[in-house]
């Protein structure tokens, strides 16, 4: 595996992503840093996020705020009720193998809609791919919050089928976590 930043073990990552959280609570405005120095440091020695955050696309998480990270800090990938298919573990596998990072957290939020389509509804169209991939995970669980529970686990599981994450985990010590976004406090609970 091609790594082009000095990664940090997922313990540190970690607690970094629970003490972003921590100032993120208490914050009035964001923490990370968006400077155009960070802008052309990036730009020029590449990028290294000390993690992968898999998410749901919905506006209102957003993870560097979430975490209090800035440009370059976090690697992440927004799907609609953050399921996993091909693409996202394409995009996983490329930061933990090439950029190092060293945790994949899949961050589920409470109030989900998509999970809310696959509880409530049956849709049609392109988010029926989505619905069918969450109804998979919660089978016949109606209450919101243990349904994307199920959802996210579901996800981290998926992620540690793929092969590669496999040999990466064996062969340099990834973790792969779940964790819930609460939307109306900020908290983040990391899921056992």
């Amino acid at each position: 595996m091609k790594h082009t930043a000095q990664s940090i073990p997922p313990e540190q990552a970690l607690r970094r992503l629970k003490t972003g959280n921590q100032a993120y609570l208490a914050a009035e405005t964001g923490a990370g840093d968006i400077s155009p120095a960070k802008r052309l440091h990036t730009l020029r020695h590449g990028q290294e996020p000390y993690a992968i955050v898999v998410t749901c696309s919905d506006s209102r998480v957003i993870p560097e705020s979430i975490f209090s990270a800035g440009i370059g800090d976090l690697f992440v990938i927004r799907v609609a009720g953050n399921v996993i298919d091909d693409h996202q573990l394409g995009s996983i596998e490329y930061a933990a193998g090439h950029l190092g990072c060293k945790l994949i957290l899949v961050l589920g939020h409470t109030h989900c809609g998509a999970v809310d389509a696959a509880i409530n509804s049956d849709p049609e169209g392109y988010i029926k791919f989505i619905t069918d991939e969450i109804k998979l995970a919660i089978g016949d669980e109606t209450d919101d919050y243990r349904a994307c529970c199920l959802n996210v686990r579901r996800s981290v599981r998926l992620i540690e089928e793929s092969l590669d994450i496999q040999q990466i985990e064996r062969e340099e010590g990834l973790r792969v976590a779940g964790a819930m976004y609460d939307l109306e406090t900020g908290e983040v609970e990391f899921l056992a």
